[in-house]
């Protein structure tokens, strides 16, 4: 692979002015507290609720179980069920601006049918090996009612301390407007009328305004074709392109110049459906009709979160498993030559960040002044190194990068930002690897497309890879890659 370089940083690592934490993690953060604040109203309702008619359950013959232990199991599987009845409503999307009589709707559904669970679950409980709890009609109205209102006035100060946090500059999202004209001014009179929307539009990428000038009190920053370009200098979060009277390879060629770049993409236009065919998403500017463009299944963090319980479990059993290896390599390393038993390379992962990659050490010391990219027969390859490559041994290190959150174990593999800034300026949609995390082994690797093989082709099987994803896919190429280990099918491994 090619040497380290000094090539300047990518650029969500090159504001240092105002360090900021990348948007998902801030969404993240802001859904927790949500989901936190659901479940402890939903807990205080059924808890108080059950406290104040206490009495009245035991004079009715009632026995409520001396031992705390039933209670708490009733407890955890009704949280989890309640939990899950609230993630399948909808109600952890994080819309800015969505409508707050939309969200009552789902609260009432959302509790009513964890209510019906709650139930269910205590039914169950004697199968467990626990005592039911006893209920009365009063309990369970009474409990539900206070449940509603609790969550609404928990989201109630949810959304007052997110519209503080976006005051002060937390949880605001960098903002272009593709279109001048009357859809792309109609985007931004919405945003500007509200501001706890925590948008900072940057301004307009337009055809019809002169660059330079200025529409309705916004900047026009550049032409449709310089979209790429104008994204890297404002260090947009999210595109909005809002055109009227364009066909539909004039939108899918803006659409695909803005999917190069780490950024999230959203249409209103009228021909929106020609484009994607998600379901139409109302509410995210206070009605307006917005849809966004291609949504990989990892934008949904359930998704997410099982990726990376996926990650954690493979990276410690494999590292815990295959300490003796590990060592054993490490220790084949430094016997045949003097150096570090390590490799580390700045590499380019998720959202453009650079991180360090661990490998195995199998080239000479001074491999990187006698070469770049890596082909068949290396003389710098070492003896061991050679077998490693040929295993893939050399990449087990990388086990670390997945636990600490750098790398997955599926996923595009990562290059350096030199080679980056140049596909990127070659190949259709190459940047779009990189709004998921690097992985260990991937989709083209496990189809023999590694080393100095096809960027191009490459490129294809890792998009396919990221607007595909499932953990079936992911556990198919997992069990793929061990296949071709243990049958020595390491196609283009040198």
């Amino acid at each position: 692979m090619a040497a380290i370089s000094s090539s300047p940083q990518p650029r969500a690592a090159s504001a240092k002015a105002r360090p900021r934490l990348r948007p998902r993690t801030w969404r993240a953060i802001l859904r927790l507290s949500l989901m936190g604040g659901d479940l402890l109203a939903v807990n205080g309702a059924l808890i108080g609720v059950y406290r104040l008619l206490r009495d009245s359950l035991e004079a009715g013959g009632a026995i409520v179980p001396a031992d705390p232990l039933p209670i708490l199991r009733f407890l955890l599987l009704f949280n989890l069920t309640t939990l899950g009845i609230f993630v399948a409503n909808g109600l952890y999307e994080m819309r800015r601006g969505a409508s707050r009589v939309d969200e009552a709707f789902k609260l009432v559904t959302a509790v009513s049918l964890a209510a019906v669970g709650g139930i269910v679950v205590n039914t169950l409980m004697p199968l467990l090996g626990s005592d039911d709890l006893p209920f009365s009609r009063d309990v369970l109205v009474f409990s539900w009612a206070a449940a509603i209102f609790g969550c609404v006035l928990v989201r109630a100060v949810h959304r007052t301390v997110v519209i503080w946090l976006r005051a002060h500059g937390v949880d605001t999202r960098r903002l272009l407007i593709v279109g001048a004209r009357e859809p792309g001014q109609l985007v931004w009179n919405t945003i500007r009328r509200r501001p706890h929307l925590g948008y900072r539009v940057q301004g307009f990428v337009s055809d019809s305004a002169p660059i330079g000038s200025t529409v309705a009190g916004l900047p026009v920053l550049g032409r449709t074709e310089q979209l790429g370009r104008v994204v890297r200098a404002t260090q947009a979060d999210e595109v909005i392109i809002a055109l009227s009277g364009r066909s539909s390879q004039d939108l899918l060629e803006i659409v695909a110049l803005a999917e190069d770049e780490s950024v999230e993409i959203k249409v209103y236009p009228d021909t929106f459906q020609l484009i994607t065919n998600n379901e139409l998403s109302i509410g995210d500017l206070s009605d307006l009709p917005l849809v966004s463009v291609k949504n990989a299944a990892l934008d949904n963090p359930w998704n997410r979160a099982l990726k990376r319980a996926l990650d954690i479990g493979v990276a410690t059993g494999v590292l815990l498993l295959g300490a003796p290896v590990l060592i054993l390599i490490a220790l084949a390393i430094r016997l045949e030559s003097r150096g570090p038993v390590f490799f580390l390379q700045e590499r380019v992962g998720m959202d453009m960040r650079p991180f360090w990659m661990i490998k195995f050490r199998t080239m000479r010391v001074d491999a990187e002044q006698l070469g770049t990219w890596t082909t068949a027969n290396d003389p710098r390859v070492t003896r061991v190194g050679r077998i490693l490559r040929r295993t893939s041994l050399d990449e087990l290190p990388q086990l670390i990068n997945v636990l600490i959150g750098d790398m997955s174990v599926v996923g595009p593999r990562p290059e350096q930002a030199r080679w980056v800034e140049q596909f990127g300026q070659q190949i259709p949609r190459y940047m779009r690897r990189h709004k998921e995390k690097a992985g260990l082994t991937g989709w083209a690797q496990v189809n023999g497309l590694r080393g100095d093989t096809s960027i191009e082709e490459r490129t294809r099987y890792d998009l396919y890879y990221i607007e595909n994803w499932s953990l079936l896919f992911d556990l198919k190429i997992i069990l793929r890659t061990i296949a071709n280990f243990l049958t020595g099918k390491q196609e283009n491994a040198y």
